[in-house]
């Protein structure tokens, strides 16, 4: 708790200094006086800027968040809106937070608030006086967050809850069938709701921006790791693939392996043939492949690659879409398509339009 005050406090300090600056670099506006942690109303402001805009005074109103994540946004809007309606003076509010996405941004817009962040995005409107500024970088905490909520353990999760995203989920529930633990879940709970792509009904957890959610895994995705194998083999055509799903389709005891990407997505929404065929597999899954399909490793002129995975998990998050054609899941097929280049991107999108849609 300490801790947590300790960092409110740190960056109501720094949001002091950078709406300082920011007034600071517009020669109509002079700054008279700023007050922190100001009362007088029905609930304290973190900050009240008195300036002079060009002969006129007038009073900025700021709520500071350490976070800008849309649920914490559209809180700090709501004080907004209640400090407006008991301020007895014209006042100008303004949302500060150490970073605020297009989104956050978009919901100050809407509620014709101004906002300012620590990276230096601003936007600021009244009286004639028009600042606004972007920047194109994200900070590297923010980058990190949203990564941890794509890796191998929290993206289980998130598999599960795409499979049928109106689904209400409770965490004991959701732990067990991503078989990960209830921080696990507690963690991508909280990410989801913070970045309002899932709410909370009477039965649990589910998905409502089920699309927004995909994009931002699209945009951020890193391919699972493992060791990438190139192969041979003199199977081609129908015997290589009636020989690949006699593997996939026997004892998951004696390894894993299933079709990945662009092989995946051959079975699961057909778009274009390669001339190679891609699998992800466990070791012992490797095994089987290699003795089955007749594969000799080579340095080029591969067709068959296989990526030998550090962490099975979506291994477990498979369709058999035909007798012993056992795929990678729409959205992990999708998002491999989507990082393997332009031709790569028009077979994902191909994909989504066929098994990627939702309503709710």
């Amino acid at each position: 708790m300490l801790k947590t005050r300790h960092l409110v406090k740190e960056v109501e300090t720094q949001a002091a200094q950078a709406l300082r600056l920011l007034l600071e670099q517009v020669p109509a506006i002079k700054l008279l006086d700023m007050e922190r942690d100001a009362s007088g109303l029905t609930q304290d402001v973190d900050i009240v800027a008195h300036i002079d805009a060009s002969g006129r005074r007038r009073v900025l109103l700021c709520e500071v968040k350490s976070s800008g994540q849309p649920r914490h946004v559209r809180m700090a809007l709501l004080e907004l809106r209640n400090y407006m309606a008991h301020h007895p003076q014209e006042a100008i509010p303004v949302f500060i937070a150490p970073y605020l996405s297009s989104d956050a941004q978009a919901l100050c817009r809407e509620q014709d608030v101004g906002f300012l962040d620590l990276e230096g995005n601003a936007r600021l409107v009244f009286d004639g006086v028009f600042i606004e500024r972007q920047v194109a970088s994200k900070p590297g905490a923010d980058r990190r967050e949203l990564r941890s909520l794509f890796k191998p353990k929290s993206a289980q999760v998130l598999r599960v809850m795409l499979r049928n995203p109106g689904q209400p989920w409770r965490v004991t529930d959701l732990a067990q069938a991503a078989a990960v633990s209830l921080g696990h879940v507690s963690n991508v709970r909280v990410g989801l709701l913070d970045r309002e792509w899932a709410q909370v009904a009477d039965e649990g957890l589910f998905l409502s921006q089920p699309d927004a959610l995909l994009d931002a895994w699209r945009d951020a995705y890193e391919p699972p790791g493992g060791e990438r194998l190139s192969f041979y083999t003199t199977l081609h055509g129908n015997s290589l693939e009636e020989a690949a799903r006699r593997v996939l389709s026997s004892d998951e005891s004696l390894g894993l392996a299933a079709f990945a990407s662009f092989s995946a997505a051959h079975w699961l929404a057909p778009y274009g043939r390669t001339g190679r065929q891609f699998f992800y597999a466990d070791h012992a899954g490797l095994e089987r492949l290699q003795s089955a399909l007749k594969l000799s490793a080579i340095p080029k002129g591969e067709n068959v690659v296989v990526t030998v995975l550090k962490d099975s998990g979506l291994l477990h998050d498979t369709e058999e879409p035909a007798p012993g054609a056992i795929c990678t899941s729409p959205v992990q097929t999708y998002l491999d398509l989507a990082s393997a280049g332009e031709r790569g991107q028009e077979a994902a999108e191909h994909l989504r339009r066929e098994r990627l849609t939702w309503s709710r």
